[in-house]
């Protein structure tokens, strides 16, 4: 529970805020989409189809259960992307050059996250590349600190090879449990590397939070008064101060 339970509370958490966002999932488990309510359906278009050339963004987009969210789903026919998207001109660029196509729709939003798949390949390049900026969710593990190495060098590489602007908004403790003596290590780990980059608030481990996909609802609205609700909240709050 990290990287997928922070975009879909966090985007819901901003645009309960009053902003409109904008979430996309790029990963083929379709795990954001389906912690939203959506399933895209045998012959429906996803994110996939946009990639392809074949449909638009705003053809593919679903509205959602919290007002101002809106969602770019994906489905599970993007396990073929490894297949497909190597040999596509830019294949590194579609999400980017999509997103760029359809400025108007991509306008209407101030926020847009994309939902990374949990390994490197084409559509997290794709994901790096379309970004400006990445919201690193790090969960209070002894083996998130060595992934965290290897994602910030990829992170690096694509900024070096693919797209200059990227940088790392930040870094976001999750899971956490502030009683155990590996919780305090790790955060104190982050901290100490990274003091400018790691985020205020702490997600810590509630059941709540692991509850809320099943209902297809962010955690702000199947219990907002839980502290998964209220770190995700104030985490929002960070998020746009820090702009």
């Amino acid at each position: 529970m990290g990287k997928t339970t922070t975009a879909i509370n966090l985007a819901a958490s901003i645009a309960q805020a009053g902003e409109r966002v904008l979430l996309v999932d790029m990963d083929a488990q379709a795990n954001a989409s389906h912690g939203l309510g959506v399933r895209v359906q045998p012959g429906q278009p996803s994110v996939f189809e946009v990639l392809l050339g074949e449909a638009t963004l705003a053809s593919v987009g679903r509205t959602c259960p919290v007002p101002n969210l809106h969602l770019i789903p994906a489905s599970p026919d993007m396990a073929g992307a490894s297949v497909m998207l190597p040999f596509l001109d830019r294949r590194e660029f579609r999400l980017k050059d999509a997103l760029e196509r359809e400025k108007d729709f991509a306008a209407q939003f101030g926020f847009v996250f994309i939902d990374c798949p949990p390994s490197l390949g084409l559509l997290t390049v794709n994901s790096l590349v379309a970004a400006d900026r990445v919201i690193i969710p790090v969960q209070s593990e002894y083996y998130a600190l060595e992934g965290l190495a290897q994602l910030m060098s990829t992170i690096a590489a694509v900024r070096d090879r693919l797209n200059p602007g990227l940088r790392i908004a930040g870094l976001v403790l999750t899971m956490m449990n502030a009683r155990t003596s590996l919780g305090k290590q790790v955060e104190q780990e982050l901290r100490t590397h990274f003091p400018h980059l790691t985020y205020r608030i702490v997600v810590p481990r509630n059941i709540r939070l692991a509850e809320a996909p099943s209902h297809g609802l962010p955690v702000s609205m199947l219990d907002p008064t839980c502290p998964g609700s209220d770190a995700y909240f104030d985490l929002a709050l960070e998020v746009i101060s820090n702009g």
